[in-house]
């Protein structure tokens, strides 16, 4: 293929314009790799910048040298074998046959094998990669590992991507070997296991999400059911009652209003299940009963439903910078202008109006700019930067300030509208009352922990105190210590 796409992801520009990339010294430790695709280059690059010597075996190495990094001794695949003893298997599975010839070399060797099936072939074979590997080489010792781990994140390391390297093998001693290059290279190694678990492992990268399945369903019911409700009092009722249409308001004015409603209630969603689990450790004195799945898997999906409320609640923002420049607001305003002038009122002034919109707006641009605090640190670059008590404080404090700060920017947009009867469309409230709900249950349930009687209860239990236990359990004289325990 000619073009664009023969070129290489990764440039020789680019890596050989690092100096940590030189020829390693010859005392380093030499590893081995099979392949010259673009992960084969991209660990190539990662291992030359942590101190190993890398030899590459490829079946044609005048082609390919040119793509590898000048550190990189590139040869052919019987030469790459020789002298290492650990040998990355850069390739697809189909091409693990063409190794056959080497089985004798390979004879003794570390064989870490870093390929990723596709979907259709994860489901058609019933043994892993790995496993396959294993039994065409059984004098070699296979290890899985760095399949989830991106050609991206090698090259750039991994503050840019995940850390976690999941590894697994039949034999503790190579992958005790293999651990200690992934900690070199500046990873974290996970055990998985024996290589019966590398078919789990293959199928993490084939996941899309994983994590997000529940939260987006949420929040896609939670913006259906508002902005079906908006619909039905803002344009439904109008048409119905008065024979107005108002249908142009379905794309911007009823997402608009939608759009809050569902970030103020993931936002109240995600400190609800920290309150249940309060109740309960107070409920039954102790900590060390595990709360029931469904509590569990809330607690878990927390992260992913806080960063949805802040994507919804950006959006809004959005949609309402982009309000005024919609010809619907055009016209309000030149017929507000006709009224002004045909009933001879040459100033309008609320005062009233004037304090609510300026409080409202200055509460909305602070609990957006506190939930963009939120989101921004729970990405990873971010958290593994702060200790304990800094994530903690952001999260949770803040978070519950962004809470307080969302309530008060919702009732400042209701103001009186809730004791008026002709906000009540189709006998429906409006939609701000519905949303006050959970969070003022949050709030309230929040307020009341923090009342001695059951905040000292609740610090007791977390310390370690169990209600129906046979020792004595007594908190430090100064109540403020107490409140810094940890939330265990």
């Amino acid at each position: 293929m000619s073009g664009e796409m023969d070129k290489p992801l990764i440039s020789r520009r680019l890596v050989d314009s690092d100096g940590s990339l030189a020829e390693a010294t010859s005392d380093a430790p030499k590893v081995g790799i099979l392949g010259s695709g673009d992960f084969a280059r991209s660990l190539v690059t990662r291992l030359l910048g942590s101190g190993f010597s890398v030899v590459v075996g490829s079946r044609n190495p005048k082609r390919t040298a040119g793509l590898f990094p000048s550190g990189a001794q590139v040869t052919f695949q019987a030469e790459a074998v020789d002298s290492p003893d650990v040998i990355f298997v850069a390739m697809f599975r189909e091409h693990y046959s063409s190794l056959c010839g080497l089985s004798d070399q390979l004879a003794g060797k570390i064989l870490v094998d870093v390929s990723n099936p596709t979907e259709q072939e994860h489901l058609r074979h019933c043994e892993s990669n790995a496993e396959y590997l294993a039994s065409l080489f059984p004098t070699c010792t296979v290890v899985k590992a760095f399949n989830v781990i991106s050609a991206w994140t090698l090259q750039s390391g991994p503050r840019d991507g995940n850390r976690q390297v999941p590894i697994c093998s039949d034999h503790p001693e190579a992958k005790r070997a293999v651990s200690e290059m992934v900690q070199a290279m500046g990873f974290m190694p996970v055990d998985m296991g024996s290589l019966v678990s590398a078919r789990e492992v293959e199928a993490m990268p084939l996941r899309l999400l994983p994590g997000w399945k529940v939260p987006a369903l949420l929040a896609l019911g939670l913006f259906v059911f508002f902005y079906v409700y908006n619909f039905i009092r803002d344009v439904l009722q109008p048409y119905v009652r008065d024979g107005k249409s108002k249908f142009y308001k379905l794309p911007v004015s009823v997402v608009n209003t939608t759009l809050p409603c569902v970030a103020y209630v993931l936002l109240s969603l995600v400190y609800l299940p920290g309150v249940l689990a309060a109740a309960l450790q107070l409920r039954r004195g102790t900590k060390y009963r595990r709360f029931p799945d469904w509590l569990d898997h809330w607690l878990q999906h927390r992260k992913q439903i806080g960063l949805l409320s802040f994507f919804c609640a950006a959006l809004h923002a959005l949609y309402s910078f982009c309000l005024p420049l919609s010809r619907v607001n055009r016209y309000e305003v030149v017929n507000l202008a006709i009224k002004q002038v045909l009933a001879n009122k040459s100033h309008l002034w609320i005062e009233e109006e004037v304090w609510r919109m300026e409080i409202y707006l200055s509460l909305g641009v602070l609990a957006l700019g506190t939930l963009s605090l939120l989101a921004v640190t729970s990405l990873p670059s971010i958290a593994n930067s702060l200790n304990w008590k800094e994530f903690s404080f952001v999260q949770s404090t803040l978070g519950f300030v962004a809470l307080l700060l969302s309530t008060l920017h919702t009732l400042t947009y209701g103001w009186t509208r809730a004791f008026e009867d002709s906000h009540y469309k189709f006998y429906l409230p409006p939609t701000f009352t519905l949303t006050l709900l959970v969070p003022c249950v949050v709030i309230l349930a929040k307020g009341l922990f923090l009342l001695p009687c059951f905040s000292r209860r609740l610090s007791r239990i977390r310390r370690g105190w169990e209600k129906d236990g046979g020792g004595k359990f007594t908190l430090p004289m100064d109540h403020a210590l107490a409140q810094k325990t940890s939330h265990v």
